[in-house]
């Protein structure tokens, strides 16, 4: 399920990243919206997404992570 609701997020977002990156944005997520140790993950982010507020709170998480994750791809590749 938590790949699902994570999808369906970036696809939204028209966001297209690996599954490794798919699955460590999650986990980011998850820690960064003190979701963690919730007792379901997946509905508690689900919930999340569908309120306005944290909504826009978690794209622009995503979009900044994209750019940190670009940027230090730029830098690895130039070194």
């Amino acid at each position: 399920m938590s790949r699902k609701v994570m999808a369906r997020i970036l696809a939204e977002m028209m966001v297209r990243l690996s599954l490794r990156e798919e699955e460590e944005l999650y986990r980011e997520l998850l820690y960064y919206f003190g979701l963690v140790g919730a007792a379901d993950e997946c509905a508690a982010l689900e919930r999340a997404w569908e309120d306005p507020y944290v909504n826009s709170r978690i794209r622009d998480y995503i979009e900044a992570w994209i750019r940190k994750r670009r940027k230090q791809e730029q830098i690895a590749y130039a070194v």
